[in-house]
């Protein structure tokens, strides 16, 4: 209650006080009134009602619970938008160079540039606008409607209803025409069956409208009559109401208290209540089968998809930036699924797709076959397996400068060429059957001339080539080898290939020679592997 603070009651005064208090709230006493006549509402707690002792209010009242003292910045005007307030025949010095006007610079004018400023022409000055100071509060500075006037929205409101008004006009003027043309022409079959399509059309529009206009009544299909307490002790509201009473409560499906957990606080039930009951008569099968279905479990993958990204270090938040999370989860998997087919296709080129081939041949599943092979000393090939011609890795049939042949398709002398003009110079153009017979004429006027020094004896001894036989590719069958010097490199041979394994074991004085035996050459070919050997793995 609602009373001046300070005052002395008696015991029985108190008990009176008391009983009406009890009767303003039961609502059979009128509720007190303060200053200003308004209703105090008699639920108020009196440690609210009460009111401070340095206030002195000798009637009850609850100012003091409002906002009593008045904010000197506080200020409900606003800005006078385009207002002006003094226009000057000439220009003023510090004055904008561009219109003219005292209140703004150049840089902050908002008039058209003009060609030569009025600073110079002197003419055509723009009035100086109304600038206002306000001094707002924190609210006030933080306003988004502030300054807006909310007389404008009635222009919003005219023109849709002028616009609701013409298009009941048009159909209204639609339907009248169709009616002429039917009176017009009654014996025309067909362009009845057209009018009264248009009919059925028009009609179905103005349902939509009758539709529209009585949303409102429609609206109040729920409403349930409730009593609300109110200051004056008590009236009638409308409380709507949006459960429909016709579907069965889950927890009313099955009483059996050993069926399906129900969670009264989050009105949940995950298990099903009737497991035993037919399908396709059930609505409801427990929360669960709706958490693993539909769309729930592509938000569940969305959820994962956000935290990973997260702890990988990427700045997104499920709850703070759905759509981000969203988005970057559909450009998760457009790159997942690229680089998926760009794996899959890879794979097939580079070992191609088993399920559209043939079947390959036993002794390639098996990696054996009956075949004989037979090699020499040197790990060559004698008999038993056809020599594979080797692939190059260079490009091959290439005709440059003129040439029908290739550079190597001609051999003489120890010198690659080309076969068609049968130079040896790499890249050079080709000169045909011309250079051919050139060269055969610089080769026997060569000739000729070592002819003519042999007969006059001018010719020095001729110098014998060596060609130790250890490099040929063809091994003479007269070689003869000693066993000591063949034990020797053989010693030499498995220390060289125990340095190239680990380089620890090279010495770092190391004294190299050029000079290669034919026991040393043996050694080689016998320690040498060779990866088609299949008792290559029997080795030391």
């Amino acid at each position: 209650m609602a009373t001046a603070s300070g005052s002395f009651k008696s015991r029985e005064d108190h008990r009176k006080q008391m009983e009406l208090e009890e009767a303003r709230k039961a609502g059979l006493a009128p509720a007190e009134l303060d200053e200003d006549g308004k209703e105090i509402n008699p639920h108020i707690p009196q440690y609210m009602s009460s009111a401070p002792w340095y206030l002195k209010h000798e009637r009850p009242s609850l100012k003091h619970q409002r906002k009593w003292k008045s904010d000197p910045n506080y200020t409900t005007s606003w800005y006078d938008r385009g207002a002006k307030i003094f226009q000057a025949d000439k220009y003023r010095k510090g004055a904008c160079e561009n219109c003219g006007a005292s209140t703004h610079d150049s840089k902050s004018c908002m008039d058209r540039p003009r060609k030569v400023g009025a600073k110079w022409t002197n003419t055509h000055i723009a009035p100086d606008e109304k600038i206002e100071t306000f001094e707002l509060d924190y609210d006030g500075k933080r306003d988004r409607w502030n300054g807006y006037d909310a007389t404008s929205y009635a222009l919003v409101v005219e023109r849709y209803e002028s616009r609701d008004e013409a298009r009941k006009k048009f159909l209204k003027e639609q339907q009248l025409k169709k009616l002429e043309e039917k009176n017009n022409n009654p014996n025309g079959e067909d362009k009845v069956s057209d009018v009264d399509e248009d009919e059925d059309e028009d009609e179905d529009d103005l349902r939509v409208d009758e539709a529209k206009v009585d949303e409102s009544k429609q609206m109040d299909f729920a409403k349930v009559e409730k009593r609300v307490r109110t200051t004056g002790g008590g009236s009638t509201g409308t409380v709507r109401n949006l459960r429909i009473r016709e579907d069965t409560a889950k927890y009313l499906l099955n009483l059996d208290v050993n069926s399906a957990h129900y969670d009264p606080k989050t009105r949940s039930m995950r298990e099903d209540p009737l497991p035993d009951a037919d399908p396709n008569e059930k609505f409801y099968g427990g929360d669960n089968r709706y958490r693993n279905s539909g769309q729930a479990m592509e938000f569940k993958e969305l959820n994962i998809h956000a935290w990973e990204a997260f702890e990988k270090g990427q700045d997104i938040h499920m709850q703070a930036a759905p759509s981000q999370a969203e988005l970057l989860y559909k450009n998760y998997q457009v790159i997942k699924d690229n680089l998926k087919s760009k794996t899959k296709d890879t794979v097939l080129e580079k070992y191609g797709n088993a399920a559209n081939e043939e079947e390959f041949p036993r002794e390639l599943l098996l990696g054996q076959s009956e075949r004989e092979v037979e090699y020499d000393r040197a790990g060559r090939i004698i008999k038993g397996q056809d020599i594979a011609l080797p692939r190059s890795k260079y490009e091959e049939d290439v005709y440059v400068n003129n040439h029908t042949t290739v550079w190597g398709s001609w051999w003489k002398d120890h010198q690659w060429g080309y076969r068609c003009c049968k130079q040896v110079t790499r890249n050079s153009y080709c000169t045909g059957t011309a250079g051919i017979e050139a060269a055969e004429a610089a080769t026997d006027l060569m000739k000729a001339n070592i002819a003519r020094k042999e007969a006059n004896g001018d010719m020095p001894a001729p110098v014998e080539e060596k060609r130790p036989a250890t490099w040929g590719t063809d091994i003479p069958d007269d070689l003869v080898l000693d066993e000591k010097l063949l034990a020797e490199a053989l010693k030499k041979e498995d220390g060289r290939k125990r340095e190239e394994r680990d380089e620890r074991k090279r010495k770092y004085n190391v004294k190299w020679n050029d000079d290669v035996t034919a026991e040393d050459m043996e050694a080689y070919r016998m320690k040498k592997v060779h990866h088609d050997d299949p008792m290559k793995d029997f080795l030391n």
